[in-house]
């Protein structure tokens, strides 16, 4: 079971945390994966590395051409992952129009195009795999991330947009919501000893996820197990939604 072999896949912001796990996990599974990292080519050719026949692509999202800069380096791929984006911790009526613009930008608009960007290939094969990022947030927003957790939602809005329209050309377009997961960009906030003791109380499971809890339901997705599973949101977050 899902085997991957001859499987071509690009993980975006996968130099670490969950994207770096997923990129790991589907070449584990024999699939050729791009890592990709956004401004340090020399960080993502360092995790690439560890990745056994991984190749290194750096394209920062936050450019409007990145999704053609990401076809060209890569050529086509079967597996698309868009799990790069970026987060601002501000209260809602602080947060300004650039920190706003770069937040939709790498979360929504760079997934769209994409999309449209890969698909084209995926039709042609009769086989595509598309797997969006989001986030817990789409449920319970956190109160200084309103434009993340919007902007996640939007992408949710999407994923069931495209689904329907994908299906007869055997791609699926999934989310994968996670929780509270210890991942570099979560370090800070949960090293605060009260802080990380509130957010576990607000998980029935009583933990928080390692990134290796996204990269599994992941190869669910990627996988020809997962071939009937479309427009779905799956959410790892030991509950906290509930």
């Amino acid at each position: 079971m899902f085997n991957l072999t001859g499987k071509t896949a690009l993980v975006t912001g996968s130099t670490q945390g969950i994207g770096f796990a997923v990129a790991a996990c589907l070449a584990g599974q024999g699939a050729s994966v791009f890592v990709h990292g956004g401004t340090s080519a020399g960080k993502a050719e360092d995790a690439a590395k560890k990745i056994p026949g991984a190749k290194a692509v750096c394209v920062d999202l936050s450019e409007k051409d990145a999704a053609a800069k990401l076809l060209e380096a890569t050529d086509s791929v079967d597996i698309l992952v868009c799990n790069a984006s970026v987060q601002f911790r501000k209260k809602w009526n602080e947060i300004t129009h650039k920190e706003i613009e770069a937040q939709l930008q790498v979360n929504f608009a760079a997934t769209l195009g994409l999309i449209q960007q890969f698909a084209p290939h995926m039709k042609e094969n009769r086989w595509g795999r598309i797997i969006t990022v989001g986030s817990v947030q789409q449920y319970k927003p956190h109160k200084d991330m309103a434009v993340y957790a919007a902007s996640k939602a939007a992408q949710m809005s999407l994923v069931t947009n495209l689904a329907k329209q994908l299906a007869p050309f055997g791609i699926t377009v999934n989310n994968l919501s996670p929780g509270v997961i210890l991942t570099p960009r979560n370090e800070d906030v949960l090293n605060d000893a009260e802080y990380k003791k509130q957010v576990l109380s607000g998980i029935p499971c009583g933990f928080a996820g390692t990134a290796e809890d996204c990269a599994a339901p992941i190869l669910l997705l990627a996988s020809n197990e997962g071939r009937y599973i479309t427009g779905c949101d799956l959410v790892a977050d030991g509950g906290m939604r509930l």
